[in-house]
This record gives structure tokens, C-alpha cells and sequence, in this order.
């Protein structure tokens, strides 16, 4: 037996979280069984949390994380023995199929990767898919021409979790980096994690005026999407590129097609849940490498599995700080 947060629908359809002791025979079917260590709180966990599932959770009862770290207990796979290390992100584990708010998952062997050599389980969860996608992010804008010397680097969303890491890697390969936020009370911290300007969210919030402003950004990680993304564009140096890994601000897009003209703006597009495996343990090395550990250690907020919900419902209404690391086994 085990420890869970299972969802369960009502009569009415509405889901509800509670902690149950469950047997392993619920268990998905996978390749490998791993005893969870620690998960975390995501925008999308927040969703799955939700009384409607935010259109993610399809099946009901369900177990939410969408992320999460431990230790092999049984392996039909060659790759991964017991008292291995390992780390999932991604494959719609925490959606579709069973994640890490329990103390066992069972997953396919293709999902994981080994733990990088110098993370603990618990700071591979400080960084997280959020931070696993900030480094996608970082990765991208450098595949695509930015370096330190070229300028600012902007990051949206910079109080939030994809933000907060990219901050923190951005400041410390050099980058001067502008960190935006709605929340003023946030600069002393985004000043820690290395952010050399702090950019009032209103300062962007309008939408757009003219589809070409002044040169601003060497490269930009945008956690937010919509208007605000739509800005940016208009603000990007020539041939600069934006990283898009959110949509806190909206699925839409109001732009133009000007500052892809005219100036040669590049947008990405990073998804980290199909990332290929190769490219998630280069993403994982260059974390372990390029993240300051005392950095993550001054984003992290310690849960347990009975905060999930309220921690859920806050991460919706953009009320959550750097990253939440859930202790499963407390």
C-alpha cells in the first residue's frame, strides 16, 4: 500500500482531491515502478487540479504531477535497476496516464532519464518541467545566435517558475538579463536571481500600436504569450529571437507579420513534453551545469501532498513564487 492524491469525479462531474492508501495492482502499466521522492507544482498541475481537470485530466480516478524524481524499485527494462536514480518530465504523464502525487508511479522506461550527476532528487524538482523548459528556452536562443555581448535578454513572467530559473541560468552565463513582473514586491528576489533591470508588466501590457518599436531585446524567454508576446516582437533587435514557452497571458496572438519582415525576428516554438530523449539529458546536463545551486535554492517553496489543491488553485491565479518542491513521503 501507498500513499496517493486521487482525483474523483461526482455525480455532477466536479473532481475533488483527497489523500488514499491505495495498492500497487492500481498501478498504470509501464516498464518501470519507481518509489516517488519528490514532485512539484506546475501551471499545468494547477489545471489538472481543477474541478473540470482543465480540459487535460480525461479519465477519473486520476493521480496529478506532471513531474517527478525517486528511485527505480522494479525494472522490466534493461536501462534502469532497482536504486537507480531518475528524473520524468513530459509524455502527458500527470494527464493522461498516473504522475508523481503518490509515493509509487509506474511509467514506461522511455520517459525517464538518469538523475544528472550533481542533483539530488529533491533539486531536480526545484527545477522541474518549468525549469526544464527554461533551459530549453536558453538553449534555443543560443542555437540561434544570442551571446552575452549582444544585449539584454528579456524574460516575461520572471516571478514564475519558467521564469525564475531562466533568470537565474540567463544571469549566470553572463547575460544581462530584464526580468518583468506584475508583482513589485517581487525585485528584491528577481535581483537575487541575477536580474540586472526589473520591467513593470504594465510597461508591456498594452497591445500593440505600432508593429515596429525601438530595438530593444537581444533575445527574449516569454512565459506569458498574447498581448504582451505581441509587443515583444515589435521590440527585438534584428535577427533576435523569442523563445515562447507559455500562455499565461493568452492562447491568441495579436500581432503582425512585420517584425518578421522586416527586422528578421525569430520565433520559437518550445515544447517539452515530446522533447527526444538525447535532447532532455543535454537540456538536464547544461542545468546541473549552468544553474547556480544556491540560486534554486531561494526559489524553492517545500509542500506536501495536502497543500496540493490550494497550491493548484494559487498557481492558476499567477499567485505562486519561484518553484514548489512536494515531499511525497511527508
Amino acid at each position: 500500500m501507498f500513499k496517493a492524491l486521487i482525483l474523483e469525479q461526482d455525480a455532477e462531474g466536479l473532481a475533488s482531491a483527497s489523500i488514499r492508501e491505495i495498492g500497487e495492482d492500481r498501478l498504470p502499466a509501464g516498464d518501470v515502478t519507481v518509489a516517488v521522492e519528490y514532485s512539484t507544482v506546475n501551471y499545468k498541475d494547477g489545471l489538472c487540479l481543477s474541478p473540470k481537470g482543465g480540459g487535460l485530466v480525461r479519465n477519473y480516478p486520476h493521480v496529478g504531477g506532471i513531474d517527478f524524481a525517486g528511485t527505480v524499485e522494479a525494472s522490466d527494462d534493461a536501462r534502469y535497476k532497482p536504486g537507480d536514480k531518475v528524473v520524468l518530465t513530459g509524455w502527458r504523464v500527470g494527464e493522461v496516464h498516473w504522475g508523481g502525487y503518490a509515493q509509487k508511479a509506474r511509467v514506461k522506461a522511455d520517459w525517464l532519464v538518469p538523475l544528472p550527476e550533481g542533483l539530488t532528487t529533491a533539486q531536480a524538482m526545484a527545477v522541474g518541467t518549468a525549469g526544464f523548459t527554461a533551459m530549453l528556452a536558453v538553449m534555443a536562443l543560443e542555437d540561434h545566435g544570442l551571446s552575452p555581448e549582444k544585449g539584454e535578454v528579456l524574460v516575461t513572467g520572471a516571478a514564475g517558475g519558467v521564469g525564475s530559473v531562466a533568470t537565474a541560468i540567463l544571469a549566470n552565463l553572463g547575460y544581462e538579463v530584464a526580468g518583468v513582473t506584475g508583482r513589485p514586491e517581487q525585485e528584491g528576489y528577481l535581483r537575487g536571481l541575477g536580474a540586472a533591470r526589473i520591467v513593470p508588466r504594465a510597461d508591456l501590457a498594452e497591445t500593440v500600436k505600432r508593429p515596429l518599436e525601438t530595438e530593444t531585446w537581444a533575445g527574449c524567454v516569454d512565459a506569458v504569450g498574447g498581448a504582451m508576446l505581441a509587443r515583444v516582437l515589435g521590440q527585438m533587435k534584428y535577427g533576435a529571437s523569442v523563445a515562447a514557452v507559455g500562455l499565461a497571458g493568452g492562447a491568441a496572438l495579436p500581432a503582425t507579420v512585420v517584425p518578421f519582415l522586416l527586422r528578421g525576428v525569430n520565433l520559437l516554438g518550445i515544447d517539452s513534453v515530446m522533447q527526444p530523449v538525447e535532447n532532455r539529458k543535454r537540456a538536464w546536463a547544461r542545468v546541473a551545469r549552468d544553474l547556480p545551486i544556491d540560486k534554486l535554492e531561494a526559489m524553492v517553496q517545500p509542500a506536501t501532498l495536502a497543500d496540493l489543491p490550494a497550491l493548484g488553485a494559487a498557481i492558476l491565479k499567477g499567485q505562486v513564487k519561484g518553484r514548489v518542491v512536494v515531499d511525497v513521503n511527508a
